[in-house]
């Protein structure tokens, strides 16, 4: 029924926190061989691959945040809207609870970015705050998730200290 709803509202032009087209393309694409389960499961999987790719988005030098432009260099801020409406449309179609689904996505996200903290090679942390941005990205983009679900997960001290580092490096001069 919600879907209908969102369907009427797409057409409409209005945003919807569910993409309906998103939605009957990943439908149309379960083949008869496969369960809603194993479906289930692959698309776990594909969040937890994401989760655990974050750190090594540090290693790319484009992968900084420029605070000019409003995104990262290579356009991993996309990342945050696509995480977002996959996972919604995914879970929509295996009818499961897309709230739940992506906090456990938070807490793993969390988790892993939070060992990249531990890491003193410098290399490594490169573009760490840039990275941090990146989660606090996919909260406020969702409609599923809430600031206070991510300080459950991942101390707000980061995010301020990476938004901080972040706009430092950017020189801003009035004319």
């Amino acid at each position: 029924m919600t879907l209908s709803v969102y369907e009427m509202a797409s057409a409409a032009g209005l945003p919807c926190e569910i993409d309906p087209a998103l939605v009957s393309a990943i439908a149309n694409m379960q083949s008869d061989n496969s369960s809603i389960e194993e479906e289930f499961k692959i698309t776990c999987l594909l969040l937890v691959f994401i989760a655990v790719s974050l750190p090594t988005l540090c290693l790319d030098p484009n992968s900084f945040y420029s605070r000019e432009h409003g995104g990262h260099q290579n356009n991993i801020h996309c990342l945050a809207t696509a995480v977002n409406h996959l996972a919604a449309a995914m879970f929509t179609v295996q009818r499961k609870n897309i709230q739940t689904q992506l906090q456990e996505f938070l807490k793993v996200a969390s988790s892993i970015l939070l060992q990249l903290g531990q890491n003193v090679e410098r290399v490594e942390i490169k573009n760490r705050d840039s990275i941090y941005l990146i989660l606090h990205m996919i909260v406020e983009q969702s409609p599923f998730l809430s600031q206070d679900m991510l300080e459950m997960c991942f101390p707000y001290v980061l995010l301020r200290n990476a938004y901080r580092e972040v706009h430092k490096t950017f020189i801003h001069t009035m004319g």
